[in-house]
């Protein structure tokens, strides 16, 4: 596999050279693959918001570069406005930004910009209504008229109608229920398997990202504190306390049987994981 964003040493200050001054992004270098579902993890304040404004070019970094398919995406303005096409970003309550007559407008809004087709445009609506689980017939309301809960679902479909290769969210199910984040989670996962699309998913939610992402970046004071797999990550339980991360509720159970004396794995995260050890602790199968 190739990447295809890299982190070039990237650095962001706001207000510098002011009494104001904040670093929020301090040297912070990775790589996404192709396909890739990356979760971002981190406190409040670790940098989270800046670094993804940054990946399709909303905000210019004070140091280092981004690469997107392995060109700066401020090589010219052209470059930077076709990045922004390509990686689309679903901000945290993203249906505050709807302001279109119908759904149907707001969801096109987007592929218009592209300079599409009219038929093309309605292709590119329907399939992302299909994605986040919207029914045809609500594409004539006004978007005002709908739940909070679908109008979250119009505004990521506005950007799925996009088809960018990269969809970048921000706290996807922040103020759900808990029903509404589970199923708007799933739509995100049935998303990602069907288009192949590299997704980077910013989350509070240990539990959550725990069993989406293949790979976890934890940011700590607008550094990379790790990188790795849930499982790799996750051995570092007791340092993603300290840095004032939850670890995912099954994680917290079992690094209190280990001390208990228990033997379990501590990195545990899944159900299906988390059976299968206490199966073999009970002397059953492991895949009973």
């Amino acid at each position: 596999m190739s990447a295809i964003i890299e982190v070039k040493d990237l650095c962001h200050t706001y207000s510098a050279g002011t009494p104001f001054e904040h670093v929020a992004v301090d040297h912070i270098s990775f790589s996404v693959e192709k396909g890739e579902f990356l979760g971002l993890i981190g406190h409040t304040g670790s940098g989270k918001s800046t670094l993804i404004q940054h990946l399709n070019g909303l905000l210019q970094p004070t140091g280092g570069d981004i690469l997107l398919g392995g060109e700066s995406i401020w090589k010219d303005k052209q470059t930077t406005r076709a990045a922004r096409f390509r990686a689309g970003l679903v901000f945290q309550y993203p249906e505050y930004q709807l302001f279109e007559e119908t759904v149907f407008k707001d969801i096109a809004f987007g592929p218009k910009n592209m300079g599409l087709s009219e038929a093309e445009i309605r292709e590119r609506v329907l399939r992302a209504i299909g994605f986040v689980g919207l029914d045809e017939a609500v594409l004539e309301k006004s978007p005002f008229d709908l739940s909070g809960g679908q109008k979250r679902r119009v505004a990521i479909a506005g950007v799925i109608a996009m088809e960018p290769e990269i969809i970048i969210f921000d706290e996807p199910t922040a103020g759900l229920d808990p029903a509404g984040c589970a199923s708007l989670l799933e739509n995100i996962r049935a998303y990602q398997k069907a288009t192949q699309a590299t997704v980077l998913m910013v989350s509070h939610s240990m539990d959550d990202v725990a069993v989406l992402a293949d790979r976890l970046l934890v940011l700590n004071h607008g550094r990379v504190e790790m990188l790795g797999t849930p499982n790799e990550v996750f051995q570092n339980a007791t340092r993603l306390t300290e840095i004032g991360l939850a670890v995912p509720q099954i994680t917290a159970l079992f690094l209190r049987l280990q001390e208990l004396g228990i033997p379990v794995d501590p990195a545990t995260y899944t159900v299906s994981d988390a059976m299968r050890q206490l199966l073999l602790l009970k002397g059953g199968k492991a895949d009973a």
